[in-house]
């Protein structure tokens, strides 16, 4: 399932604009930010560091790792990212511009599945308010295996026998 974009009162860089300004400190907004921004923006899908860096790159972007790693801690920080954690593997998915889901992941292939679920939402609206809980986010990522794998090792187990 491909998820479809949601209308949002704010372009990204807007909101990130104004993020970097509400800081105690406020913090400009540069150029590689913007040519970051605009590059995780254009399309919908998850990310680990070191893919960004190496699109980046074949874009002919040029910005700095150390450039990278701040602005994606200030684009989760803003409500713009989510981190999703994978073992050892860190991906990021848009957070902003989306509507809340959550992952299938492959622990075969790696491949994320997006999904939304009315009756997991209202779940977990029902659990939050049985305790009088704020929620602010959630990240709801269930590892097992794809379809395709599970079709794969039926085959492999048919060979064998």
């Amino acid at each position: 399932m491909s998820l479809t974009a949601i209308a949002v009162s704010q372009t990204p860089e807007n909101k990130f604009r104004e993020y970097l300004a509400s800081r105690p400190t406020p913090q400009r907004f540069t150029e590689q930010q913007r040519e970051l921004l605009e590059h995780v923006f254009a399309r919908h899908s998850h990310f680990d560091v070191k893919q960004l860096i190496e699109n980046l790159k074949s874009a002919g972007k040029h910005i700095s790792r150390a450039t990278v790693y701040r602005t994606l801690t200030n684009l989760v920080d803003a409500g713009l990212l989510r981190r999703i954690e994978l073992g050892s593997r860190t991906v990021f998915d848009h957070d902003y511009g989306y509507p809340a889901h959550d992952h299938l992941v492959c622990e075969e292939c790696g491949t994320m599945i997006e999904f939304q679920s009315e009756g997991l939402d209202a779940a977990i609206r029902e659990v939050v308010g049985q305790h009088h809980f704020r929620a602010n986010g959630r990240s709801l990522v269930i590892r097992g295996v794809c379809a395709e794998c599970n079709a794969a090792r039926a085959a492999k187990r048919r060979l064998v026998m």
